[in-house]
């Protein structure tokens, strides 16, 4: 990523200078850079190249698996469709990630820094690159600006119709982490954000222990347990994943 960050740079020095470009085009054009940094790497007979990097920059086959619901990581997740249907929630996530941060669309020396960010799953894809498959989330973010903040209790709400950059929508599954909202008792248009630790297996008994946003809400008591028999649960004692493959969607990606 740097390397490419740097090589952007080098090629486009002046309208490298603002940041935002440079993460846009960044952005854009990385997928090329890499198959061919890859390809070159190749033919060099003596290059250390690993068999998975080299699937990677082969790129994902055309057809694409659709599913509405999807274990990793000892989490369950469905779709907000799939949520729709159910008495369950299973499709609110939230991700760490490094974001570019500007005080005005002016700001001459923008920062980056790592922020939270609170959404829900509108659809659950697996890219098949032959010799592994990568599970991707594509998400509804809340937009931080005006859709996230902390209450006086230190608790973490959102408004779920503050919908962020829809140009930035995909995750891996691997990087998300579950949550669930829970609307505001005070009324409004906010939902209170909890979190939940991967399903734990004791003797036979299932635990599952819901707490608020540990990042927001330091020195808080965790909430109570909640039992809901209508909880989908994944083990983590053996191998393999458990998906609920939805068999009516199947996607092509458009070759472009």
């Amino acid at each position: 990523m740097c390397e490419h960050l740097s090589f952007v740079r080098t090629f486009h020095p002046m309208k490298a200078k603002n940041e935002k470009w440079l993460q846009a085009e960044h952005k854009r054009s990385f997928s090329s850079w890499f198959k061919r940094k890859i390809e070159t790497e190749l033919a060099r007979p003596e290059n250390t190249i690993s068999q998975q990097i080299r699937w990677l920059a082969h790129e994902p086959k055309w057809e694409v698996l659709s599913y509405s619901g999807y274990g990793i990581g000892g989490y369950y997740y469905n779709t907000s469709d799939h949520d729709s249907r159910s008495t369950t929630q299973n499709s609110g996530v939230m991700v760490e990630a490094e974001s570019l941060h500007m005080s005005t669309a002016k700001d001459k020396n923008p920062i980056y820094a790592n922020m939270f960010y609170y959404g829900v799953i509108e659809d659950i894809w697996e890219l098949n690159y032959t010799q592994f498959k990568i599970p991707v989330f594509r998400c509804k973010w809340v937009d931080n600006k005006g859709g996230v903040k902390v209450d006086e209790n230190g608790f973490t709400l959102v408004d779920l119709n503050k919908e962020g950059d829809p140009n930035d929508q995909f995750i891996f599954a691997s990087q998300a982490k579950q949550v669930f909202y829970v609307n505001d008792p005070n009324g409004g248009r906010w939902s209170i954000v909890l979190t939940t630790k991967p399903k734990l297996y004791d003797r036979g008994d299932v635990c599952d222990n819901i707490e608020e946003t540990p990042s927001f809400s330091r020195g808080l008591p965790e909430s109570d347990d909640i039992d809901n028999e209508d909880v989908a649960y994944v083990r983590e004692d053996c191998e393999g994943i458990y998906v609920e493959e939805d068999t009516t969607s199947r996607k092509k990606r458009k070759r472009t």
